[in-house]
């Protein structure tokens, strides 16, 4: 279930994910604000408050893999919750991260938990 914080990170996500018009500020801020090294740090720390460890690795020129695991869990490949592979770290991070509130918030409206 998700408290308010990770509703917030689904709303600011859910935003970046939309295709911003040139003449759009608010979105146009958002993306900057997500699209750097510290967005993914501000999502990685906002995921970890929502109980999941993220493992973010390079591939050459090739692209970025964002992997986010539950926290405590051993992190193997069979274990992932969620993982996206882009061009840039943070659409990675922030793919992955997506995913996984997407899915813990469609769990939670149908356990009956969402508030």
């Amino acid at each position: 279930m998700l408290d308010q914080r990770g509703r917030l990170l689904v709303a600011a996500l859910g935003f970046a994910g939309l295709r911003p018009s040139s003449h759009d500020r608010t979105l146009r801020v958002l993306r900057s604000w997500l699209d750097s090294c510290a967005g993914v740090g501000r999502i990685a720390v906002g995921m970890a408050r929502q109980g999941y460890d993220l493992r973010l690795t390079r591939y050459d020129e090739r692209g970025w893999r964002a992997t986010f695991y539950t926290s405590g869990m051993e992190h193997s490949p069979t274990s992932a919750t969620a993982t996206a592979w882009e061009p840039t770290p943070w659409r990675a991070v922030q793919g992955a991260a997506w995913e996984v509130l997407r899915k813990a918030s469609v769990d939670s409206r149908a356990s009956g938990h969402d508030s």
